[in-house]
C-alpha cells in the first residue's frame, strides 16, 4: 500500500546575495530590484567579500525503504546557515566561512539522520590564498590555498561541496590551481578530510556543537587536469589517492575500513547549448586495499577492484521553454560473494542529488551496486524559474550485495536484481530576484522484487517523498 506524505512549510523573509562559486546564481536577465545585503549594511568595506545564506527546509517520507528499525514514515525540518567573509590585500587573501547545519522534529529511531544532516556551528573554511598571477608562465594564472576549505572538482561525482545536503564536506591542507589563456586547467591538492562531529546518536539529536576533527589517519590527495576544446567541450583526466586507518581503541576512537585506494578516471563532457547536442561520459576505476567492514574484529585486508561508468547524451531545443531531453546510463560495481576481493565502488566525497534525486530522508540511489538507465527533461521558460523531471529504472549490479544506499541485502542472491523504478522532479523559482529562491520537489520509488522480497526489506509499500525549501541570500 502506498503511503502518502503531506509537506508544508513557512517561508522566511530576509535579504540576499550568495557566494558565487557554490550557490545558484540568477541570470543577468532578471529584473534589477533594490537589494540590501550584509555587505551593504556594513558600509561596503573595500577589499572585502561578505555574504551568507539561510535555508530552511521541510520534508516528509512515507513507505520507508531502509531496513528496521527505521520508522515506516518520517518528517524533518532542517536549517542550514552559512556566513562567508574574505579580505583581499593584494597578492594574498584571507577567508573564512561558518557553516551551521541543524535538524529538528525527526523520529528518534530514524536511521536516515546522521552527520549528513547535523553539523552545528562549524568553521568549515579558514584559509590563506596566494594569487601567483603568471608565475607559472606568461598568460597563465595560478593560486595557492592553504588551510581549511571546501572544493568542487570536475563532475563533482568524487569531490564536491554539497548543495542539497544539510552539511558540507571540508578539508584541511593545500591546493594549487593553474589556468592558461586557452582555458586548460590543473588542480593539485593534499588534504586531511574532516570528520564531522558529533557522530553519536545523542549528540546528533541534540544538535550538539563539537569542533570537527582532521588527522593523518585520513589523507586525501591527487590531481585533476582539464583540456579545453576537445569535441566541442573538455577532456578531463585525474587520479585521487585515499589513505585511511583506525584511531584509538574499540571503545574509543574511529573505526574504519582502512581504505587505501587509488581512483583514476577520464571524463569527456560538452555543456548543453540551445540547438545542439551535449554529452557527458565518465569512466572511473578503483584499486588498492580495504576491509569488508569497519568492525574492530575485521583485520583482513582485501584487494579492491571496482568501477563506475556514466554515459549521458542530451539535446536542447531552440524553443521558448529551452527544453533539454537527455538519456542517462549509470553502472557502478557491487561487492559479490567472492570474499577474496572487494568490489563495491566508493564515491569518496562526491555529491549525488543532482544526478539521482534528493538525499536527506530520501536518497536510495548512489554510485554503488547500481545499473540504472534514465530519461530526463529540463526546462527553463524564463530566467525566474526552471524545472526538471526524471525517470530511472534500477537494477543491482551484483544480486548478493546491498542495493545502492538502501542497506537492503540478500546474501543468497535469490531476491533477484530488479530494485524498482524512480520518478523524481523539482521546480525552482526566484520569489525575489537574486535574493529569495523557493524550491519544491519530490520522488516516488516504485519498489521492485528485490526491495520487496529481500530478507531485511521492510514491508512498507512504495516510497513517496516531498520537500519544500527557501534559500535566502544575504
Amino acid at each position: 500500500m502506498i503511503r502518502s506524505c503531506l509537506v508544508a512549510a513557512a517561508l522566511v523573509a530576509g535579504s540576499p546575495a550568495g557566494w558565487a562559486q557554490t550557490l545558484p546564481q540568477a541570470s543577468s536577465a532578471l529584473p534589477t530590484v533594490p537589494v540590501f545585503t550584509l555587505y551593504d549594511v556594513l558600509g561596503r568595506p573595500s577589499n572585502w567579500t561578505i555574504s551568507g545564506t539561510l535555508r530552511p527546509r521541510v520534508e516528509a517520507l512515507g513507505g520507508q525503504f531502509r531496513p528496521s528499525p527505521s520508522s515506516p514514515s518520517n518528517a524533518l525540518f532542517s536549517l542550514q546557515t552559512t556566513l562567508f567573509a574574505e579580505y583581499d590585500f593584494g597578492p594574498a587573501r584571507i577567508g573564512g566561512e561558518l557553516i551551521d547545519g541543524r535538524a529538528y522534529f525527526q523520529r528518534r529511531n530514524s536511521s536516515s539522520i546522521a552527520t549528513t544532516e547535523v553539523n552545528a556551528l562549524e568553521l568549515g573554511q579558514i584559509y590563506l590564498g596566494l594569487d601567483l598571477d603568471d608565475a607559472a608562465g606568461a598568460g597563465t594564472v595560478s593560486t595557492l590555498t592553504l588551510g581549511r576549505f571546501t572544493q568542487n572538482i570536475g563532475s563533482r561525482r568524487l569531490v564536491a561541496r554539497n548543495q542539497f545536503r544539510n552539511t558540507i564536506n571540508a578539508f584541511t591542507g593545500v591546493a594549487y590551481d593553474w589556468r592558461n589563456a586557452g582555458a586548460d586547467r590543473l588542480r593539485l591538492f593534499y588534504t586531511l578530510p574532516h570528520y564531522r562531529l558529533p557522530d553519536d546518536r545523542a549528540g546528533i539529536l541534540a544538535n550538539g556543537i563539537v569542533w570537527d576533527q582532521e588527522g593523518f589517519n585520513l589523507q586525501f590527495f591527487g590531481g585533476h587536469a582539464t583540456k579545453a576544446g576537445v569535441l566541442g567541450g573538455t577532456l578531463e583526466a585525474y587520479g585521487f589517492g585515499l589513505l585511511e586507518e583506525d584511531t584509538g581503541s574499540q571503545l574509543e576512537g574511529i573505526q574504519t575500513r582502512n581504505r587505501r585506494l587509488f581512483t583514476p578516471g577520464l571524463r569527456l563532457a560538452r555543456p548543453p547549448k540551445p540547438g545542439a547536442w551535449d554529452h557527458d561520459i565518465e569512466a572511473i576505476y578503483q584499486t588498492g586495499q580495504a576491509r569488508e567492514t569497519s568492525a574492530f574484529a575485521d583485520v583482513t585486508d582485501l584487494p579492491v577492484s571496482a568501477y563506475f561508468l556514466h554515459a549521458e547524451i542530451g539535446y536542447t531545443f531552440e524553443a521558448p521553454w529551452r527544453p533539454r531531453l537527455s538519456l542517462h546510463y549509470d553502472h557502478a560495481s557491487g561487492d559479490g560473494s567472492d570474499r577474496a576481493r572487494y568490489g563495491r565502488f566508493d564515491t569518496l566525497f562526491g555529491a549525488r542529488r543532482w544526478e539521482y534525486g534528493p538525499t536527506s530522508l530520501y536518497g536510495p540511489v548512489q554510485r554503488a551496486n547500481l545499473i540504472s538507465p534514465g530519461l530526463r527533461l529540463d526546462i527553463a521558460p524564463d530566467p525566474s524559474w526552471d524545472a526538471s523531471l526524471e525517470y530511472r529504472a534500477l537494477w543491482l549490479e551484483d544480486p548478493t550485495d546491498s542495493f545502492a544506499a538502501t542497506g537492503v541485502r540478500d546474501r543468497t542472491g535469490r531476491s533477484g536484481r530488479f530494485a524498482g523504478q524512480q520518478i523524481e522532479g523539482r521546480i525552482r523559482t526566484w520569489l525575489v530576484p537574486r535574493a529569495v529562491q523557493l524550491e519544491a520537489g519530490g520522488a516516488y520509488l516504485i519498489k521492485g522484487d528485490f526491495l520487496r522480497n529481500a530478507p531485511n526489506a521492510p514491508d512498507t509499500g512504495d516510497t513517496i517523498y516531498g520537500y519544500l525549501s527557501t534559500t535566502i541570500f544575504f
